[in-house]
């Protein structure tokens, strides 16, 4: 397979500050690190003296020893697009997570390679065996960390990334499971994703990066070995081995595994949320809850566990209880990946090579200097497009809870448990001025089931201050010249009145208690958390738009007219009917975006529609477009795109998904770089690729 092509970020006057940069940030990392940094140093073959430094990026090289790193350095010394200047030395940086050091090998052309490490202060340090172990381990988990969806949204992050697959054969994937095993009870060192409050032995990015490639590459058995290894050291290591069983279809065994491990750490939130979530799969609705319940009671201050318990209730239809077990979630803030911080550089070359040309993706691509798509301000202002980790996660079991029982019967379930403000001011205005609601809190009442019952009493009510701010739905200006349709669609949505403040609540500014009397309409309610608030009113923002968009296409066809949007705004509006669950709808826009211009966000969306449809030909149509997207961005592997051509094939077999991907009437350059996908498929053993 042809390399992808080798980006070039140049420093004309400052050689080395890249570099420099990369050193100063050492001290703020706090996750696996941002990819490796490659540098070289130019001069002109002609014989001058003048010399160039350029960089790039790179995940997924054989970090194993300072020899494999020298090898990739080497294999830059010719650069096809560049024959004027040649490469006179360079040094190749990549960042040890578990040890906070940056590993970096010099490589003088002609000859000599010199390796260390540098630690957070800037000082050199000896590279040892042990610390090479480390840092091919981190390699390896920050190349399925930084793959890309296929979106495109993880190489915008960062310019002029090359993404190489780190596991190419069975003889690699030892190496790195044996690397794994060794490491594995140092793996909580590494952080863990943004969900999950407390790193510990089952969650955290090594845990993480073991299940995205045994999920990926479909390798259940080599999870099992390792899991069944480390299980004996560990019994906790139970809930990862019966994920991966469930996943190879060991279901059975996977049970067994669970009764067994639960009688010997019956509290192990892990075991209990694996059971939540097997017994949901299965339509056993009433089974989850009361796992579901226990690892909240294992584990209150992991959001992961709160959100299992909604989604068990929203299963279940009962909607007041998953709006009070959502409003007792642990919000945390978003932590992104660690990201390179590069001083300003003086030009970028981005090379695209001949192999991963395609018509469609150049046609309607802006040019430089032409302006941006025009995106009306509406559009530009839908908070939930942003949000991320638990916030994204809360928002989608609300929009859940909203497309099963519409917006209008979601707003009086939201006024019949929390506190509204109107009635509380009432309540006041007749001197009856009572603390916070003393009946019980809105954990234990998500927990007894009982959302009206008197048990628990207990005045506790938590507050989180979300980095979200409320913000007020903006008015939507008229895009196309349709008055009717705004009025009809403003008419249609009743707008949520607000909760009461919590603060305002606890203020200490009413007056002394009263002798108590039952308050009937409020005497059982709960306070809203401000985050929660916010997103009803998102919510509603993300209808109302919809609402809008509908009304005036439908007025539009009525009236045999065209309905025109720039390709932007058709893939907000895409990815706005997806959040809402209106997959038809969202098909219709993510098109119509491609209709103008090729968007790899909107090629994506359709991906995960047509998945969920079935639709093998349109499926492997998207896969084609998107891995050649990939690889003219340097990026020649995308763990995500590998798994939807996995699954392909063990649903289809390999025979007929080549024969489909080959009959396909887009050249035959395309056509090999998915051909590749499918070949590494047939590496692994994967299912469906038997002859």
């Amino acid at each position: 397979m042809v390399a992808p092509a080798i980006p070039e970020i140049i420093e004309d006057e400052d050689i080395g500050v890249a570099v420099d940069a990369r050193t100063e940030s050492l001290p703020g990392l706090r996750e696996l690190g941002p990819p490796d940094l490659v540098h070289l140093t130019k001069q002109t073959a002609k014989g001058s003296s003048k010399q160039t430094g350029v960089y790039h990026h790179v995940t997924g090289i054989d970090a194993s020893s300072s020899a494999s790193l020298a090898a990739y350095v080497n294999t830059l010394t010719f650069n096809p697009t560049d024959k004027t200047h040649k490469v006179v030395s360079g040094l190749y940086c990549c960042y040890n997570a578990f040890s906070h050091l940056d590993m970096r090998v010099e490589v003088k052309i002609p000859g000599g390679v010199e390796s260390y490490c540098v630690d957070e202060r800037g000082d050199r340090r000896v590279a040892t065996d042990s610390l090479w172990l480390e840092t091919f381990l981190c390699a390896v988990l920050r190349a399925y960390s930084y793959g890309d969806d296929g979106s495109g949204s993880e190489i915008k992050k960062i310019i002029g990334v090359r993404r190489f697959n780190p596991i190419i054969s069975t003889e690699m994937e030892h190496k790195f499971l044996d690397a794994a095993e060794k490491l594995f009870f140092n793996g909580r060192q590494l952080g863990s994703d943004p969900e999950i409050q407390t790193p510990n032995v089952v969650s955290n990015h090594l845990t993480a990066g073991l299940l995205k490639y045994i999920k990926t590459t479909g390798r259940y058995t080599s999870g099992v070995n390792l899991f069944q290894k480390l299980r004996e050291r560990d019994v906790e290591v139970s809930s990862l081995l019966a994920q991966v069983l469930i996943a190879g279809d060991e279901e059975v065994q996977a049970v067994r595994l669970l009764h067994d491990s639960v009688q010997d750490i019956p509290m192990d939130y892990a075991l209990l949320d694996c059971q939540a979530a097997f017994c949901l799969s299965k339509g056993e609705g009433e089974m989850a809850l009361e796992c579901a319940k226990r690892s909240v009671t294992a584990a209150p201050s992991e959001f992961s566990t709160w959100a299992r318990l909604a989604e068990v209730y929203v299963a279940l239809q009962q909607w007041d209880l998953a709006l009070l077990t959502l409003n007792s979630c642990p919000m945390f803030s978003y932590q992104d990946k660690d990201s390179p911080r590069m001083p300003e550089p003086s030009r970028v070359l981005l090379p695209i090579l001949p192999e991963t040309a395609l018509e469609e993706i150049d046609e309607g691509q802006p040019k430089q200097g032409e302006p941006y798509d025009s995106v009306h301000i509406s559009l530009r202002k839908l908070q939930a497009a942003t949000y991320q980790g638990t916030f994204l996660k809360a928002y989608s079991i609300l929009t859940s809870v909203a497309a099963a029982i519409g917006w209008d019967e979601l707003l009086k379930i939201r006024s019949r448990v929390f506190v509204m403000e109107e009635e509380y001011r009432s309540e006041r205005q007749s001197s009856i001025a009572p603390k916070a609601p003393t009946s019980k809190n809105a954990s234990t009442v998500a927990l007894s089931g009982t959302p009206n019952g008197s048990r628990h009493a207990d005045p506790d009510v938590s507050e989180e201050d979300s980095e979200e701010e409320t913000e007020e739905p903006s008015s939507t200006a008229q895009p196309n010249g349709v008055e009717n349709s705004m009025l009809a669609a403003e008419s249609s949505m009743t707008k949520p009145v607000p909760t009461v403040n919590a603060q305002e609540v606890k203020a200490g500014n009413e007056d002394p208690d009263p002798p108590h009397k039952d308050y009937t309409n409020f005497q059982n309610k709960r306070l809203c958390e401000r985050w929660l608030d916010n997103l009803f009113m998102v919510l509603y923002e993300d209808l109302r738009i919809y609402t809008i968009w509908r009304t005036e296409m439908g007025q539009y066809k009525q009236q045999q007219l065209q309905y025109k949007k720039s390709a932007t705004e058709w893939e907000i509006l895409g990815d706005l009917a997806e959040r809402l669950h209106h997959s038809p709808e969202s098909i219709e826009a993510y098109q119509q975006c491609l209709n103008i211009r090729f968007s790899p966000k909107a090629m994506t969306g359709l991906l995960r529609l047509y998945e969920k449809r079935g639709d093998t030909r349109n499926t492997l149509a998207t896969l084609i477009r998107l891995i050649t997207w990939q690889y003219r961005w340097y990026s020649e592997y995308s763990p995500d795109l590998l798994y939807s051509i996995r699954r392909l094939i063990e649903d289809e077999g390999a025979v007929k998904v080549r024969s489909i991907v080959q009959s396909t009437n887009l050249p035959q350059n395309v056509l090999d770089l998915t051909h590749e996908y499918c070949q590494l498929c047939a590496a692994f053993k994967s299912t469906g690729t038997e002859t």
